[in-house]
């Protein structure tokens, strides 16, 4: 019973690698070709079981999912003569597998080493035909799209590999540039500061000159009022005085003596020297009048 059980695992186990020799799939995310004695006798294997003979036939397949690339971050000269330091990276795919195998040898890093001078070439061509505006910002996605085109012809004639999009991921400046551009852009920042601060010095000179003529408007018509209502104060005085003086003339002559009197002899060791018959004492000689 048990050599039974072990010729019965011998054989299946001879079918099974005779059936692997024989029978072989290809994915639905692959590509593959089948070699004769080393040549291609089918450039495109679909997806599914299919036959070979051992010893004689080989399988080759290869990824036909999308593939990214990373270039090296490179100087580019713009039409400006300035260096600017551009990353970018390549999105491809297998698209003529018998092409592919015979350029590449059906390696995704030899495939690399031969697209990537390509996109490298076409990045320093259309980059030198723009300033550093067009690059960063302006005309970007043309240049692109115009990249993207032209390296996907070269790269489907000679490898067979379809480039599906190139793409910028980032735009630098070398080390001594951004110095010069901070050092320009402060200098910049600078000179818009200073005629700020000039206009603002102007607008400042502007306003207090205007009202320094409003103080002296205001106090001129201030002055200008006061002398008016002074004078018509005076004149009001005058009038009172006239008036009162034409009712009591004696009265009045006698209260201005009265307030003379008072204000020279407001204090003592005031002193003064008239004559006995002076008009100035006429009340203190007739006190009783």
């Amino acid at each position: 019973m048990p050599s039974r059980n072990m010729s019965a695992l011998y054989a299946t186990l001879v079918v099974l690698f005779i059936a692997n020799s024989l029978f072989f799939t290809v994915q639905a995310t692959e590509r593959a070709v089948l070699l004769r004695f080393g040549e291609v006798v089918d450039a495109d294997l679909k997806p599914g079981l299919h036959f070979k003979i051992p010893l004689v036939h080989e399988v080759r397949r290869f990824d036909a999912r999308l593939q990214v690339s990373d270039a090296e971050r490179t100087e580019f000269l713009t039409k400006e003569s300035k260096f600017l330091i551009i990353d970018a990276y390549v999105m491809w795919r297998v698209n003529d597998v018998k092409r592919y195998f015979t350029a590449t040898g059906g390696l995704a890093l030899e495939a690399e080493s031969r697209l990537m001078p390509l996109v490298r070439d076409g990045l320093k061509n259309r980059v030198s035909e723009r300033d550093v505006h067009e690059v960063v910002a302006g005309q970007r996605e043309q240049l692109m799209q115009d990249l993207t085109k032209a390296v996907n012809t070269v790269a489907m004639r000679e490898f067979g590999i379809e480039v599906v999009d190139v793409r910028v991921k980032r735009v630098d400046f070398p080390n001594s540039t951004v110095e010069s551009i901070y050092n320009r852009m402060r200098t910049e920042r600078e000179r818009e500061a200073r005629e700020h601060r000039a206009q603002g010095t102007e607008m400042s000179d502007r306003i207090k000159s205007d009202a320094d003529r409003q103080q002296r408007v205001i106090l001129a018509d201030a002055y200008r009022q006061a002398e008016t209502l002074r004078g018509e104060g005076d004149a009001d005085a005058a009038s009172i005085a006239r008036k009162a003086f034409g009712q009591n003339a004696e009265f009045y002559d006698f209260y201005r003596s009265l307030q003379a009197y008072r204000n020279s002899f407001n204090r003592s060791d005031d002193v003064l020297v008239l004559k006995g018959d002076s008009e100035f004492l006429k009340y203190m000689r007739k006190p009783g009048k």
